[in-house]
């Protein structure tokens, strides 16, 4: 079954303030359905940081809303009133939200405009009145949405189902493969697209004091919304180790496929490290993070440093017991098992195998 002229809406924001995860993961998504015919519409709020530009470099559609924050049956009524001339008289195949703010006051608009409403959540905190639940989260379970979407509703639920670029898929063989001599010779230190609280110089700082490791050399991304470029300038400057900073990496696989240990954000991009088998030492940026940070380290998969607060008594131990190639492997093997890079299309299957809606 392919999504020839079938119709996917997508609802989702990115700040500076926001970060970029919402709408990098939707735009996976959309990728992928467009790969098997269909056709999809962002409708993104504008604020600085909202990624728009990119939505329309990929090819996709896009709608912005005011900058102004409203109530969630407003802002459905703002996203119908802005897609409205590509919707048409007939109904869209799919609506999906992807918004921590929104739930069922926005979703319930849909239901006529949309022939089915899908929505994406890591929270399992509020009601959604949608046909279809993804939460990619390690450590959640299907019944912890039982008495917060409809008993019809279908749950995809864990990592299988991450939303990861095909790249990561298409690495995830060679990058298995290399870790096979468990050495820690090049750090990759990402906060994820917005570098929230300054983390990644934090880091940075909390690693210049450190006594002699193996690294060969440390690598810096900051992400397309990060406000703290002069900063991390300016810890990289203080770190006696080679290194290199690259802003909004086009090709994260590859550069995590080259990597011997991250020191990443316990969201989103955890799968990314874990379906590269990419060892991990997890710093928890937000209260939201708490869970499955707590997940990836009881599986083996990871390590968790706690908050930024903690690093400076956190980070280099971490690094001088990961220096042992014991140590590297098992946390490689635990991470891949977790998530092999396919989740896109598996989401995309499920919003084909739902059928014409109700």
């Amino acid at each position: 079954m392919d999504a020839r002229g079938r119709r996917l809406l997508v609802r989702a924001d990115a700040s500076t303030t926001l970060g970029a995860g919402h709408v990098m993961r939707t735009l996976t998504l959309a990728e992928a359905w467009r790969d098997r015919g269909g056709e999809a519409l962002f409708v993104c709020r504008e604020a600085p940081g909202n990624l728009g530009e990119l939505v329309q470099a990929r090819g996709h559609g896009l709608r912005l809303l005011p900058p102004e924050a409203v109530a969630p049956a407003q802002d459905a009524l703002q996203t119908l009133q802005a897609s409205a001339d590509w919707r048409g008289a007939a109904p869209l195949d799919w609506a999906l939200v992807d918004h921590y703010s929104l739930a069922a006051d926005w979703e319930r608009p849909w239901r006529g405009p949309a022939a089915r409403v899908a929505a994406i959540d890591d929270l399992a905190d509020r009601a959604h009145d949608v046909d279809l639940l993804l939460d990619q989260n390690l450590g959640r379970q299907a019944t912890d949405y039982d008495a917060l979407v409809p008993a019809t509703a279908r749950r995809l639920i864990g990592p299988t189902h991450a939303l990861l670029r095909p790249e990561f898929a298409e690495r995830r063989t060679a990058s298995l493969a290399r870790r096979a001599n468990g050495e820690l010779r090049h750090l990759v230190i990402s906060m994820g697209g917005s570098d929230p609280g300054g983390a990644t110089a934090r880091c940075l700082a909390a690693l210049a004091p450190a006594p002699a490791l193996p690294l060969a050399r440390v690598t810096v991304v900051l992400g397309p919304q990060a406000q703290t470029l002069a900063q991390v300038r300016r810890a990289l400057a203080a770190l006696p180790l080679p290194t290199e900073l690259r802003l909004n990496e086009p090709d994260m696989a590859s550069l995590l496929a080259s990597a011997d240990l991250a020191l990443g954000a316990a969201g989103g991009s955890a799968w990314e490290r874990c379906c590269l088998g990419l060892p991990t030492l997890l710093l928890v940026l937000a209260d939201n993070q708490v869970p499955g940070a707590r997940a990836l380290a009881a599986q083996g998969a990871a390590l968790s440093l706690g908050g930024p607060e903690e690093l400076p008594q956190t980070l280099v131990p971490a690094l001088q017991a990961l220096s042992e190639p014991a140590r590297l492997q098992p946390l490689s093997r635990a991470a891949a098992a977790l998530c092999d890079g396919l989740g896109a299309a598996r989401v995309v299957e499920a919003l084909l195998d739902e059928g014409p809606g109700r």
